[in-house]
This record gives C-alpha cells, sequence and structure tokens, in this order.
C-alpha cells in the first residue's frame, strides 16, 4: 500500500514554492494554502500566483487554483487553495504540514496538525510547537534542520547582493493599489520609476533587474514591501526557483527522511 504522500504547505510565496517545487520533485501531492489576496512580490517564481491567474507556471511545474478538495484531479499538478487558516488540514489528514507563511511569529501551526511538522524561519521552536525548524537567515546555517531550538530571530534587514540591503527594495509610500510602469523582468537604473500609487511614485533606489513586484490587484498599506530589484541584473534569475529557496527545501527534505513517517 502507498504511504500517505500527501503535503499542505501554508504560503506559496518564493521560499515556499522552493520547498512546493522539492516535495513535488519527490513524488508528494502537494496543497498549498493560501490567502485571497497574497502580499508576494516575487510572484513569477510564487505558488500564490495561481490565485489571481487561476493557473500558473514555475520552470517545469504546474499550478492550478481550486475551489475545493474535490477540485483537485490531476495530482501531478501543485493545488492552490485559498484557506488561510489551515481548516482543510484537520479534514484531510496530510502526512506533512510545513508552514511557510513567512510571519516571523508564532501562527498556530502545531504538531497535532500531522505526523510530521515542519516550518520555516523565526517565530517557532521544536519540538514543542512543531517537529523541526528551517533555518532561513543566508549564511552559514541557512537550510539547516532545527529539532531542539528556534532559528536566528528576524533581523529586519535582508540578505546582502552586491553590497546592497535595504536598498534592494521597494516600499510602498502611501495606502492604495500599485500602478505598475514596470514590470518583473525588467532593467531599472537608480532613480527611475517603477510604479504609482495615487499620486506617488516609487523609485528604484540602485539599477539592476525587477525581481518582484506586488500584484496591482492587492490593496498595499503605506510601509509594506511591493517589490525588490536585484542588483546582479540577470533576467533568468526573476523565473527561476532561488539557490536560498532550494537550500531551505532541502531542510524539509531531510527532516521528511529523518522522521521517516511520509
Amino acid at each position: 500500500m502507498r504511504k500517505n504522500r500527501l503535503a499542505i504547505v501554508r504560503g506559496g510565496g518564493d521560499l515556499a514554492t522552493g520547498v512546493i517545487y522539492r516535495l513535488w520533485k519527490t513524488n508528494f501531492d502537494v496543497l498549498c494554502l493560501e490567502t485571497a489576496c497574497p502580499l508576494v512580490v516575487r510572484r513569477t517564481v510564487a505558488a500564490a500566483e495561481a490565485v489571481f491567474e487561476g493557473k500558473f507556471e514555475i520552470e517545469d511545474m504546474s499550478v492550478k487554483k481550486i475551489n475545493s478538495f474535490n477540485d483537485w484531479t490531476d495530482r501531478h499538478k501543485i493545488a492552490v487553495l485559498v484557506d488561510p487558516e489551515g481548516e482543510s488540514i484537520k479534514e484531510l489528514s496530510p502526512a506533512l504540514v510545513v508552514d511557510a507563511t513567512m510571519m516571523k511569529r508564532y501562527t498556530g501551526t502545531s504538531k497535532a496538525m500531522a505526523p510530521l511538522v515542519l516550518a520555516l524561519g523565526p517565530g517557532f521552536s521544536a519540538p514543542t510547537q512543531v517537529h523541526g525548524v528551517i533555518e532561513t537567515k543566508r549564511g552559514h546555517y541557512l537550510g539547516r534542520l532545527i529539532t531542539n531550538g528556534s532559528a536566528i530571530p528576524n533581523t529586519g534587514i535582508p540578505g546582502m547582493e552586491m553590497g546592497y540591503t535595504t536598498e534592494r527594495l521597494l516600499r510602498a509610500s502611501s495606502n492604495g493599489y500599485v500602478k505598475n510602469i514596470h514590470n518583473i523582468g525588467d532593467h531599472v537604473e537608480k532613480g527611475e520609476i517603477i510604479a504609482t500609487i495615487g499620486t506617488a511614485e516609487i523609485r528604484a533606489q540602485i539599477p539592476g533587474m525587477l525581481r518582484g513586484l506586488i500584484h496591482p490587484s492587492v490593496f498595499v498599506t503605506t510601509g509594506l514591501k511591493i517589490g525588490d530589484i536585484d542588483p546582479r541584473d540577470e533576467r533568468a534569475h526573476c523565473f527561476s526557483i532561488t539557490d536560498k529557496a532550494l537550500a531551505i527545501a532541502g531542510g524539509v527534505l531531510e527532516a521528511v527522511m529523518s522522521f521517516d513517517c511520509c
């Protein structure tokens, strides 16, 4: 009899999608749970984009939005369900639950949800809340499986690329909806207008490739991260899953093999 190979990943951002991809590649049936208006910015490599588009392709992986579990007729495709509270977890009894919401605080995901429950990044503690935590901070410990303790606390400063950290980020300067001037995959120069929110202009602080930009249907609030620029200026990087996401996914697969419950 085939083991239970249902994995539920809470969150469909770019790091979550690295996990989803590796699980899919190792023959898991993967269901992604998202909100109705995901705040994801690296949309070209995020399963969450299916919430907006209905279906989406990421590398060689197909993602499709479903309205109920019964709509998931093709298990070779990743299914995305709007279920931010995770109500379907109890109903479906998955073998594995991964909290990849990257909220950087405890969200209520617990060991009671599945035989193996993991969480990405800070906010969770193993083994009290979850079976394992995966380190998400760039550096020596990236992708490590932690079974006794927590991930490194959030610093609020993104990883450095070519000497840039916070300069890479685009943040909303006011409340409203983002109107794109540029699209993901465009090269931009320092000072160039990337988007507007009402009459406010969002300008690039550095030159590079526009790697992320929030969906224009999402209402944003002042200070919210709405995009990012990659100073390496490689367009292909905008459309392939990152080394960081795949390293984190490796930690998830280590846990799956170590706990041997899937």
